[in-house]
């Protein structure tokens, strides 16, 4: 068989193995072992592939931005920070028709802030804003919705692990994907709460009957509370991590370790975080990053072995020859990346497809900050989308009501998977949303 044959087949066997059930590093790794041990029919070479894979990937200062991150993200989860964030949106938003929705919305986006982890959002908002939205009279099925659709933002608001991750794979700087993904993720923000409002105002019936909203709104009349108190440590947090950084105080890197530290001392503070349950959050954190740093190293192989096989040259010249120029190009990434989704989760797209693209991408002179928060919007989709869907699949399982089936939870999820892609159109028809602060 010739190079590009092997390569082919590869990715072919790479989607079945995992479709079958095999971890994605584990398949990434193997199905790239064997394949460079096909093309150059030495086992030696197969394994200094590995090795330089490992070294190249991981062994650097950057990649400190991971374990740190995740390490803030259990500690804010541990902190009650979630609650916090849906109380403070709820002050500000929530007298709009529909505004518990909009909280939520604007929670999730706060809580992304200081998490990056969209199954973190999705598990917190679902014991937190669902309820008090079921309370307040508003259809379950919208409810679910909200909380699926939001918890999104956790992986396009900076602090994110899917662009640190891409930001490993394509090779490009960290804090400038951080930038990259404010502009995007507060569009995506609007343009859900807009929606949310819309609906509210025209078809109540789908949202929270009339009669309920009334009752709520004489219940919120009543509510004591002060924004600023309950806000305060999450605002300061967030203002200390992405002001740090965007401030040129400390490097991302450095900011994970701060931010680490402070919702440490928030959880000390507020009196939620004993030896044994720090002792958890540490070992919880190794396990990730453990996974995470399986993932690139797999990915490193695997992006070696599509250039030896020359299947990413022929990607190119593929595209070239057909005239479909980057818009056609574009919108055949987008569709793949979305049916992708239906069957793998975001991580594993991200790292089958980002190799695959790259050198399709430098050939058209696109951007290619501008094309990681596309690409990171694109299979984001996945988690909201059947059969797999695991936001949708965390959201269920974390529902303590029988009455909410699956399928509401994805029928509910179904327009906000919608407007990302209206998201999508929006950056590609003016890209300076994710490309202009990336220059400031």
């Amino acid at each position: 068989m010739t190079g590009l044959e092997i390569g082919l087949l590869s990715i072919l066997a790479l989607l079945l193995l995992i479709w079958a059930g095999m971890h994605v590093s584990v398949a990434l790794g193997l199905v790239s072992l064997l394949a460079i041990w096909e093309v150059r029919g030495r086992w030696s070479v197969a394994a200094a592939a590995i090795a330089q894979a490992a070294l190249d990937s991981i062994d650097s200062y950057v990649f400190g931005v991971v374990p740190l991150f995740v390490l803030m993200g259990y500690l804010v989860g541990v902190s009650d920070l979630g609650r916090d964030a849906f109380r403070l949106a709820d002050r500000v938003v929530g007298r709009l028709r529909g505004g518990m929705g909009v909280a939520t919305v604007g929670a999730n986006a706060a809580f992304a802030a200081v998490t990056g982890i969209s199954i973190a959002s999705a598990a917190v908002f679902t014991k937190v804003a669902v309820p008090e939205m079921m309370r307040l009279g508003y259809l379950p099925r919208f409810a679910v919705g909200v909380v699926a659709g939001s918890s999104v933002l956790g992986m396009l608001i900076p602090p994110s692990l899917l662009l640190i991750l891409y930001a490993v794979v394509a090779e490009q700087s960290v804090g400038d994907m951080f930038l990259a993904g404010i502009g995007p993720g507060l569009l995506m923000a609007l343009v859900f709460g807009v929606y949310i409002v819309l609906l509210a105002r025209f078809r109540p019936d789908r949202v929270q009957p009339l009669a309920a909203a009334q009752a709520a709104a004489a219940a919120r009349r009543e509510r004591p509370g002060n924004v600023f108190a309950e806000g305060a440590p999450l605002v300061g947090l967030i203002a200390l991590v992405l002001g740090g950084i965007y401030g040129g105080l400390f490097t991302p890197t450095e900011a994970g370790a701060v931010g680490a530290a402070g919702a440490l001392l928030v959880a000390v503070a507020r009196k939620r975080l004993d030896a044994r349950g720090f002792w958890k959050v540490l070992v919880e954190t190794g396990h990730v990053t453990a996974s995470i740093s399986l993932l690139i190293i797999a990915a490193s192989l695997y992006s070696r072995m599509l250039a030896l096989t020359g299947v990413p040259e022929a990607m190119g010249a593929l595209f070239a020859d057909a005239g479909l120029g980057p818009v056609g190009f574009l919108v055949v990434y987008v569709a793949i990346a979305v049916l992708l989704g239906t069957i793998l989760d975001s991580s594993s797209i991200l790292l089958i497809l980002v190799p695959l693209a790259l050198p399709v991408v430098d050939g058209f002179g696109m951007d290619l900050i501008w094309f990681g928060v596309v690409t990171v919007i694109a299979v984001e989709i996945g988690l909201l989308t059947p059969p797999l869907g695991l936001s949708v699949f965390v959201i269920r399982s974390t529902l303590d009501d029988p009455r909410i089936t699956l399928g509401d939870v994805f029928a509910g999820a179904l327009p906000f998977a919608t407007l990302m892609l209206l998201v999508i159109l929006l950056i590609s028809l003016m890209p300076a949303i994710a490309i202009a602060p990336v220059g400031w």
